[in-house]
């Protein structure tokens, strides 16, 4: 046996949610430049789940339990007012996730069904836990879910208690949108692996946040946030970067393992950044973030990836930096919950070898003589 580092180009699975395939992403075999120009997300949750676009009916019926299953237990609200302020929102959200479970009498219930159910409440839920934690940490009392609205016009609105307008809600949908799947990425592979152990949906997706969490993974377009706020203004970005190039330090948002030919989600968020730069009023990140890439781009030959073009969007948004990362387990958690409904259908523990690099024959000696 010979392991291969990080698993890259291993086939550990079928599937047959989503697929790159030659530097194109699809969901379901339709195109993400399709899906995310026409599309809205709870259309694309519909499709990762059953396989097909819904119906105008269908459409509606799902909108509605999503709708009706939005709002989070009383006890688990006052159990994330009990979490400390400087708590990182990756860990507060992976630590609600998990406590789900506790208030759901069908948790363990593994038929066809109940997962199902329990796929449509968690892909509710997740908005109004990640609103409800941003909101404690403001020393605000979270905002009940609103009836008869979007997921991203719901999130914006128990964010900040204003009703968005029309471009952010749009903006935020297109971006749910575009995060909603990848292939068998680390946090879809996680949540695979442990519901392959028959596990419940909660503990797959709660596995599936912890691997999320990491700035190798989704954590990412915070980490690109960083890097903006460490510049700090246009003129400065020329010699921040060249420093970082010069030193050969990684800049985060550009590259991608499996794209050689730049990632093709991230023109639709450079797009959205623009236009929402524009509604602003305001070009500064937008333009220091189109630097960057010509720099990039231009010197080591890397494009940017999702996360790059994501992190001015969101904050051009109003969503604070911490949230990033548990925006993207919002929309992810659709494509989190298709895989987990996928495994469960057909299932083997997923269970790899490894290739044992350590000593041979040691012999035990006693620990007197050691």
């Amino acid at each position: 046996m010979t392991a291969t580092k990080g698993l890259e180009g291993i086939v550990a699975t079928t599937s047959s949610i989503s697929s790159i395939i030659d530097g194109v992403l699809t969901y379901r075999g339709y195109n993400i430049d399709d899906l995310a120009s026409n599309a809205s997300f709870e259309e694309v949750v519909y499709l990762l789940w059953y396989g097909k676009l819904p119906t105008k009916s269908e459409l509606a019926s799902l909108e509605q339990q999503l709708s009706d299953a939005a709002s989070i237990p009383a006890q688990l609200i006052e159990q994330m007012k009990s979490y400390p302020n400087d708590t990182n929102s990756m860990a507060a959200l992976r630590s609600a996730v998990s406590a789900l479970a506790l208030y759901d009498p069908a948790a363990n219930d593994m038929s066809q069904e109940a997962n199902v159910r329990k796929a449509i409440k968690l892909q509710a839920q997740l908005p109004t836990i990640v609103a409800a934690l941003s909101r404690i940490r403001s020393g605000l009392e979270p905002i009940a879910p609103k009836a008869g609205v979007s997921i991203a016009h719901n999130f914006l609105y128990m964010l900040t208690g204003e009703e968005p307008n029309e471009v952010s809600v749009k903006a935020l949908d297109k971006a749910l949108v575009l995060h909603a799947d990848h292939e068998l990425n680390a946090s879809t592979f996680a949540a695979r692996v442990t519901v392959a152990t028959l596990s419940d949906i909660y503990s797959g997706v709660t596995s599936a946040i912890g691997a999320l969490k990491g700035p190798l993974h989704g954590g990412a377009n915070e980490a690109v946030m960083v890097m903006l706020e460490e510049i700090g203004s246009y003129d400065r970005v020329e010699d921040y970067i060249q420093d970082k190039l010069n030193n050969k330090e990684k800049i985060m948002g550009f590259g991608h393992r499996v794209y050689k030919n730049g990632d093709p989600r991230a023109k639709h968020l450079q797009q959205m950044s623009k236009e929402l730069s524009r509604m602003k009023g305001n070009m500064e990140l937008y333009n220091m973030s189109v630097r960057i890439e010509e720099m990039v781009t231009g010197q080591k030959g890397l494009k940017p990836n999702v996360d790059f073009y994501s992190a001015s969007v969101y904050t051009i948004l109003g969503i604070p930096r911490e949230l990033f990362t548990p925006v993207f387990a919002i929309s992810r958690t659709s494509g989190w919950t298709a895989h987990i409904l996928e495994q469960y259908e057909n299932n083997r523990l997923i269970r790899p070898r490894a290739e044992y690099t350590g000593q041979t024959g040691q012999k035990y000696i006693p620990i007197e003589m050691r």
